[in-house]
């Protein structure tokens, strides 16, 4: 077995069809047929179940499944480790990200970088904060941008904090909140305990969203048309003048804020390139933070 073996079980049981396997690995779907019988024949077992619907693994099926996304993930350390030796800032980084900073700040940060940088490679996962800091758990990212607060016990540093904003098309009292149609989206589970909290202290009454849209993105648009309102980290708010943003504040007049932070794996030290990122976005997002104040 090699990394191709790891990489096509892996991929089987991704999308539990052959014909998808071989389109996505660029491969005919007898080549996958066959070197799926080749591994049936040398573990002595049969790894998948064929049916109307595609391919089902077997239990022998699932156990190479989880060695081979082992032995793919040593493999995509040692590169990296075996890459970073010696002072040039080059091979491959695995980073993750939350994906609204992705979406918002990112892409700006990574083209600066690669253009410092052109010899590594970036791979990017992008998923909720929480999703995102278990990947680099399990190693799967070498380093992680990610939004709120979260428990980390190797080198981390905060990259920002913004308000939490009332997004509104039109003009609105603070007290006349509950009367009017709020819209919501998808976020993490520590910023909406966080919104829930506030508006305990602020309301007596519950809060009931009368739209509920999957990002920010969708939601930003709905309030755009004058479908409700919302309430929402300013990352995405720049530029938007022909809403209404006020910053909300706790009871005790401190602002609600939201924080994005960079965390680092074990093996930071080791390479140089993840060592480049980290100081990169860290210069990049501190001159940001003074232009803002300045302006």
């Amino acid at each position: 077995m090699n990394d191709r073996d790891w990489t096509l079980i892996k991929t089987i049981a991704e999308e539990k069809n052959l014909t998808k396997t071989a389109e996505r690995l660029y491969l005919s779907q007898p080549a996958v047929t066959y070197r799926l019988r080749i591994l049936e024949e040398e573990f002595g077992a049969r790894l998948v179940v064929r049916t109307p619907n595609g391919v089902i693994l077997t239990p022998q099926g699932e156990l190479l499944v989880e060695y081979s996304a082992d032995m793919l993930l040593r493999l995509a350390r040692t590169k990296e480790l075996i890459s970073g030796y010696g002072d040039k800032v080059k091979g491959r980084l695995r980073i993750g990200s939350s994906a609204i900073y992705a979406n918002y700040k990112l892409p700006r940060l990574l083209r600066g970088f690669l253009e410092r940088y052109p010899e590594v490679e970036i791979s990017l996962k992008t998923g909720r904060s929480g999703q995102v800091v278990r990947m680099l758990e399990r190693e799967e990212v070498a380093v992680a941008i990610v939004r709120g607060e979260h428990n980390w016990k190797f080198e981390s540093h905060l990259l920002s904090e913004e308000p939490v904003c009332l997004v509104s098309k039109r003009p609105l009292d603070l007290a006349e909140l509950p009367g009017h149609p709020r819209i919501d989206y998808g976020t993490d589970t520590s910023l909406q305990e966080e919104i829930d909290d506030w508006w305990r202290l602020t309301f007596s009454t519950p809060s009931t969203a009368s739209m509920v849209v999957d990002t920010m993105d969708t939601c930003l648009r709905m309030v755009v048309q004058d479908l409700g309102w919302a309430i929402l980290p300013s990352i995405g708010l720049e530029g938007l003048n022909d809403l209404r943003i006020v910053p909300l504040r706790w009871p005790d007049g401190e602002a609600l804020i939201r924080r994005s932070s960079i965390f680092c794996g074990s093996h930071a030290a080791e390479l140089p390139a993840l060592r480049a990122f980290v100081d990169f976005v860290i210069g990049e997002t501190a001159e940001g933070d003074e232009a803002r104040i300045a302006g």
